[in-house]
């Protein structure tokens, strides 16, 4: 197995990258809901979960979970977020990749833990709410107004903060797992399973 990527790897990093971040844009979308952009970490782990597993049928070089992570900071960048998406989901895809490494790319386990670590990236797009509040919170009431403020500024506290990085983890896990079950033919047939 050759260490280099290959124009199919790309391409794979390609498709997937646009799948993930479609999910997690019509995740998002839910935040309109003031209570549920509270949740959106929570929810994203939950739809994110088969195809990141099916992605990880066809992963078999290191970086190739990493790059995933950098191309999706840098559209959540894009997208109007901050800088933070592209270091965070670039630093928990990257420890994702040392994870399935650690697994020589065939063990379902780490595969599971991979995808618990990985998620954690959506957290580049929340982080600013917590470290930067009084300026977030403003930004959101001229854009959604003093209702929507009034219903989520109770939650944005640093204990809820680690709460929400738990559970999202642990959703991860769970998602991944719900993953490995429907993608079990898949990964029979990637030798993973």
């Amino acid at each position: 197995m050759s260490e280099r990527f290959e124009v199919k790897d790309l391409i794979t990093v390609g498709i997937f990258s646009v799948i993930m971040i479609v999910l997690i844009f019509i995740c998002g979308m839910l935040g309109y809901i003031p209570i549920l952009m509270i949740g959106l970490p929570i929810i994203g782990a939950l739809v994110c979960g088969i195809p990141y597993m099916l992605y990880l049928t066809r992963v078999n070089k290191f970086g190739m979970v990493t790059l995933m992570g950098l191309i999706l900071g840098i559209i959540m960048f894009l997208s109007g977020h901050t800088w933070i998406p592209i270091i965070v989901f670039t630093l928990c895809a990257f420890v994702a990749d040392l994870i399935l490494k650690m697994g020589n790319y065939s063990s379902i386990k780490h595969s599971i833990v991979s995808h618990g670590v990985f998620i954690l990236g959506v957290f580049g797009n929340m982080l600013p709410f917590f470290i930067l509040r009084d300026y977030f919170v403003e930004s959101i009431r001229a854009s959604m107004g003093s209702d929507y403020v009034n219903v989520i500024l109770p939650f944005l506290t640093n204990e809820m903060l680690i709460v929400l990085i738990i559970v999202t983890f642990i959703v991860g896990i769970c998602s991944a797992y719900v993953g490995k079950i429907v993608l079990k033919k898949h990964f029979e047939k990637a030798g993973i399973a």
